[in-house]
């Protein structure tokens, strides 16, 4: 069984994590911790708790706890999402500066050499974002922003969070049926 952690920084979009946790609980070991920002956003746009997020093969974590397994490199993660990804959070781990949980688990999955998939949430980017989120990329990191596409013609606000979250799943390598593959 895969071991994923699943972190939620402070952006809005929290219900793109809730449904990737709804997604992902049944079939994999999940690790989920969040920011205190990340918290209050949960409470604020969908009236959730971190506790919310506990279940058969989940493991909640506060956000300040550094000596969770999740920040070692010996311990055996696949591939980590932080979703939604805000920009102090990306600043950080692109800097190396580990000060919480979700940034060091961060930085261990890229000295590994496993899959981060940072979704960040913000718009515009200014110049500072856009170098932090190339740092990332050079670093190994995969950045798939919270933009969704309409070829499928979503009709609610579920099908463009789905749009999102099978691009999550795509390169987690999970199998979805949320979006068929394009064809024009």
């Amino acid at each position: 069984m895969k071991n994923i952690v699943l972190a939620i920084s402070g952006a809005s979009g929290v219900c793109y994590a809730q449904r990737l946790f709804e997604l992902l609980q049944p079939k994999v070991r999940l690790h989920v911790t969040a920011s205190e920002r990340g918290a209050e956003l949960l409470k604020l746009e969908l009236n959730m708790t971190l506790n919310d997020f506990e279940g058969d093969n989940v493991t909640v974590y506060k956000n300040s706890r550094m000596n969770a397994s999740i920040a070692s490199g010996s311990f055996p993660i696949d591939a980590m999402v932080i979703v939604p990804a805000s920009m102090g959070t990306v600043g950080r781990i692109a800097n190396g500066i580990s000060g919480t949980l979700i940034e060091r688990a961060a930085d261990v999955i890229l000295k590994e050499r496993k899959k981060l998939i940072v979704v960040p949430r913000e718009t515009p980017f200014n110049t500072v974002h856009l170098k932090n989120l190339l740092a990332l990329d050079q670093a190994g990191a995969v950045i798939l922003p919270a933009s969704p596409g309409f070829y499928h013609r979503p009709d609610t606000m579920a099908g463009l969070v789905d749009f999102v979250v099978a691009r999550i799943l795509n390169q987690l390598g999970m199998e979805q049926d949320l979006l068929p593959p394009y064809e024009p």
